[in-house]
C-alpha cells in the first residue's frame, strides 16, 4: 500500500535527508587509495550518530551487517564493507547510505572515483548522474512511475550503457522500503500516478556492459554478470504541487 506523507512528515524526512546528504559528501571526501570500505563504514556511522536522534538505517536491516553498502567496480549494490577491502587507484566505489530520523527514513547513494580513473569510468559517472537528474525532473504531479523510468533509460541508452532491470527504486518514509517500486525503465503514463505526498527513492544503477546480474556467495553483493563497471546514484524525492523536492541533497 502506498503511504502518502503530510507536509509535516515531509519536513521531518527533509531534516533526516539533510543529515544524509552531509553524510554522503563526508564519505566522498574520505575516499582515497588505501582506505578500506570498512573504514568508510565506520566514518559514516560515526558521522550519522553525531547528529542527535539520527541512526544508520542499513545497520541490521534484513540482517545487513554494515551501516553503508560499499560496492566496488563491477559490484552494483549491497557490497558488505570490510577492513580487508582496500580501495586502489582507478577504482569506482558506490556508497549507498540510509538514515533514520524521528521515525522516518531517507536513502541516498553516490559513486565516487578513487584517485584518477579512466575516461570510460568518468563517462559512466556522468551519464548515471545525468540519468538520475532526468528521473527527478520527471517526478511531477500528473506523471506516472513509468515516466521516471523512461526518462532514466532514455539518457542511459543514448550513451550506449544499460540500466539494471533486476533492481529498482522504491517508496520510502515510515518504512525503509514502501510501495511503489520505481524501475529505471518503463513507458510514459504507465504504472502508478504521481500525486502530492508520495515520497520515493529514485536510484539508477547503470552498467557499461549488459544489464544481467548475479549474487555472490555472501548472499548480499550483486555484481554485473559480464564483469563490466557499474555506477549507482540515488536521491529521496517528495512529489509536491511545486515540483519534485529532493530531500537528500547536501
Amino acid at each position: 500500500m502506498i503511504q502518502l506523507k503530510s507536509a509535516r512528515e515531509i519536513e521531518l524526512m527533509a531534516q533526516g535527508g539533510k543529515i544524509l546528504g552531509a553524510t554522503v559528501e563526508h564519505l566522498r571526501a574520505a575516499v582515497r587509495p588505501g582506505i578500506s570500505t570498512g573504514e568508510l563504514d565506520a566514518i559514516a556511522e560515526d558521522f550519522i550518530r553525531s547528529h542527535e536522534g539520527a541512526t544508520p538505517a542499513f545497520k541490521g536491516l534484513y540482517g545487513f551487517p554494515g551501516s553503508i553498502c560499499a560496492s566496488v567496480n563491477n559490484e552494483i549494490v549491497h557490497g558488505i564493507p570490510s577492513r580487508k577491502r582496500l580501495l586502489v587507484e582507478g577504482d569506482l566505489v558506490s556508497l549507498d547510505v540510509g538514515v533514520g530520523y524521528k521515525g522516518y527514513f531517507t536513502d541516498s547513494a553516490t559513486t565516487a572515483p578513487v584517485g584518477e580513473i579512466n575516461a570510460e569510468a568518468k563517462r559512466l559517472l556522468a551519464v548515471t548522474q545525468e540519468s538520475l537528474e532526468a528521473g527527478i525532473a520527471a517526478a511531477v504531479v500528473g506523471n506516472h512511475v513509468g515516466d521516471i523510468g523512461h526518462a532514466v533509460e532514455t539518457v542511459v541508452r543514448a550513451a550506449g550503457f544499460t540500466v539494471v532491470r533486476d533492481l529498482v527504486g522504491h517508496g520510502i518514509g515510515v518504512e525503509f522500503h514502501e510501495e511503489p517500486q520505481v524501475p529505471n525503465y518503463g513507458k510514459p503514463k504507465r504504472r502508478e500516478k504521481l500525486v502530492p505526498g508520495l515520497t520515493i527513492a529514485i536510484e539508477p544503477m547503470v552498467n557499461v556492459g549488459g544489464p544481467a546480474t548475479r549474487t555472490l556467495p555472501d548472499r548480499w553483493t550483486i555484481v554485473t554478470l559480464d564483469g563490466s563497471l557499474s555506477a549507482h546514484f540515488e536521491h529521496t524525492v517528495a512529489i509536491t504541487e511545486d515540483g519534485p523536492r529532493v530531500l537528500t541533497r547536501a
